[in-house]
C-alpha cells in the first residue's frame, strides 16, 4: 500500500491539509509547534499506509518536527515584529537546547513511547491547572533565575520535545509563567524556542532513520518528504491569524484558552496511553 494507491490518497491528503491548518494556528497563537496534532495523525496515517508502528512512531515524530521549521520560523517573526520575544533568552538557549534536542533524537529510537507521553501529559497538566485556576500563586519565583538554571532549563525543553515531536511551547511556556514572565511574553518567545529545537531535530531525525530499508521511498531517515508537502500549505496559511488573534486577546483569555488546549492534549494522551 503506497501514496498512490486511490482508496487511500484522499483521505490522507484530506486529512493533512486539515492537522496542517491546524498545527498554523496553534503556533500563530500559543507559540507551540503543533506537534500534539501532527504526531498522532501522521502516525495514523504511516500505519494507514502499511508501516509497522516501530516504524510509523518515530517516522511521525520526526516528520513532525520538519513540519514545526517553516511554521515556526513564521510565528516568531509575526511575534518579534510585536516586540513581544525575549532574544537574549533565546540566545542563551541556543546551545542547551541543542544539546537536549540531539540527546532526546537518540533516545527516542529505543526507548517506549508511554514514558514520554507519561512526562507530557505531567507538565501539561500542572500548566493547564494552573492557567485554567487563575494561578497568581503558582510561581517558583518573581523573576528568571541564575543564568546556569536558565541553561539546565534548554537542555531539559530540548530533550522532552525532541522525544515528543513538539516544538516545545507548552514546556518553556510553563518554565517561563512560574517565573512571572507575562502570557504574551512567554508566548512569543516559546515560538522562537520551536524554532532552537525544530531545526537540530528534524536533522537529528534524518540521521536517526538513515540507511534504514524499512522507510517510505520518499523518506530521508525518519522525515517523510510527501507528508511534509501535504500538511506545509495549509498550515503556513494559518499560522498569521493564530499570531494576529493572540495580540487581541486579553492575558486572562489567552491563559484560559491555553488552559483548555493542554487539558485536551493531556485526555489525548492518557487514552492514548491506556488503549495501548
Amino acid at each position: 500500500m503506497g501514496w498512490l494507491d486511490p482508496a487511500t490518497l484522499l483521505p490522507l491528503v484530506a486529512a493533512l491539509a486539515v492537522a496542517g491548518a491546524l498545527i498554523g494556528f496553534l503556533a500563530g497563537i500559543f507559540g507551540i509547534g503543533g506537534g500534539a496534532i501532527s504526531v498522532p495523525v501522521f502516525y495514523e496515517v504511516f500505519q494507514t499506509l502499511g508501516h509497522p508502528p516501530e516504524v510509523a512512531m518515530p517516522l511521525a515524530v520526526g516528520t513532525s518536527l520538519a513540519v514545526i521549521v517553516p511554521t515556526s520560523i513564521q510565528s516568531s517573526r509575526g511575534h518579534f515584529r510585536r516586540g513581544t520575544v525575549d532574544m537574549d533568552l533565546l540566545r542563551l538557549w541556543a546551545l542547551p537546547v541543542l544539546v537536549g534536542v540531539l540527546l532526546g533524537a537518540v533516545i527516542a529510537r529505543y526507548a517506549r513511547p508511554e514514558v514520554f507521553q507519561l512526562v507530557f501529559v505531567a507538565v501539561a497538566a500542572v500548566n493547564a491547572t494552573k492557567l485554567l485556576a487563575g494561578g497568581s500563586g503558582w510561581r517558583l519565583r518573581d523573576s528568571l533565575p541564575s543564568r546556569a538554571a536558565l541553561r539546565l532549563y534548554g537542555g531539559g525543553v530540548g530533550l522532552v520535545s525532541a522525544l515528543m515531536g513538539i516544538g516545545g511551547g507548552a514546556v518553556s511556556n510553563l518554565i517561563l509563567t512560574l517565573h512571572n514572565v507575562p502570557i504574551h511574553r512567554a508566548v512569543s518567545t516559546s515560538a522562537g524556542v520551536g524554532v532552537l529545537i525544530a531545526i537540530p531535530g528534524t536533522l537529528g531525525y534524518m540521521m536517526a532513520g538513515w540507511g534504514r530499508t524499512d522507510l517510505p521511498a520518499d523518506a530521508i531517515g525518519f522525515v517523510s518528504l510527501a507528508t511534509f508537502a501535504l500538511t506545509i500549505p495549509t498550515s503556513l496559511l494559518t499560522t498569521r491569524f493564530g499570531v494576529a488573534l493572540a495580540h487581541r486577546l486579553s492575558r486572562q483569555h489567552l491563559e484560559r484558552a491555553f488552559g483548555l488546549f493542554l487539558a485536551a492534549v493531556c485526555l489525548r494522551f492518557l487514552w492514548a496511553i491506556l488503549a495501548g
